[in-house]
């Protein structure tokens, strides 16, 4: 009976230690600073596809406009880089904070890594991944005001209906449809939503051109 019994307390301890509500964030630095601007700098990239750190990019002022932040156009903001010389992300997040102050004006910086971004196949599966954090960098003093992270994937829906052959068949679909389109794309459009939109837990707070309550 005792053995049945503690293997049966370990797994109950794992499912309820897997619901524990995550520790509510320090927003002290965020409220006290209370940024309205926000300049994103081009993501770095740990991912072996080049196409992830612009794909990031391009997603991410539609989550932070919606939460009440301006943010500075992020086509002009790189090519002001590229025209200085610097065009590679991490020589880009090496800037001194004062120098980006100084030519921008914004109170904040966002700093974006991509961790995960692609496709991998098996034999009766795929899985498109983006993974990505980020920290939210007070542009005049340097202190952190926020940082979070947040992944999302093309499995996340998934039913696995129709037995085997079905399986195989939405496989060989989804392989021939991620090839032909930068699945990748659509994938990190949801996870800069999850990163970067207000109200989500442990997230960005809402920014003034919101007006929203919570503000």
């Amino acid at each position: 009976m005792k053995r049945v019994f503690f293997p049966l307390l370990w797994i109950l301890g794992g499912l309820l230690s897997g619901c524990v509500t995550p520790e509510p964030y320090d927003y002290s630095a965020f409220r006290e600073a209370k940024p309205t601007s926000i300049l994103v700098l081009p993501p770095t990239n740990q991912s072996p596809d080049v196409k992830a750190s612009y794909s990031m990019l391009s997603q991410v002022t539609y989550p932070l406009a919606e939460s009440g932040y301006y943010v500075f156009p992020v086509a002009v903001v790189d090519e002001t880089f590229r025209q200085n010389g610097l065009a590679n992300p991490e020589e880009i997040h090496n800037v001194p904070l004062n120098k980006l102050h100084e030519i921008f004006g914004a109170d904040a910086v966002l700093y974006i890594d991509v961790e995960e971004y692609g496709t991998s196949y098996q034999i009766i599966s795929s899985d498109t991944r983006v993974t990505a954090n980020a920290e939210l960098i007070d542009a005049k003093t340097g202190t952190k005001l926020w940082s979070g992270r947040a992944t999302a994937s093309s499995t996340e829906q998934n039913t696995n209906s129709g037995g085997l052959i079905g399986m195989l068949v939405q496989a060989a679909i989804e392989q021939i449809a991620h090839t032909l389109t930068d699945k990748g794309h659509e994938i990190s459009g949801i996870t800069s939503a999850r990163l970067l939109s207000a109200g989500m837990p442990n997230g960005i707070l809402f920014g003034p051109r919101a007006l929203h309550p919570a503000y």
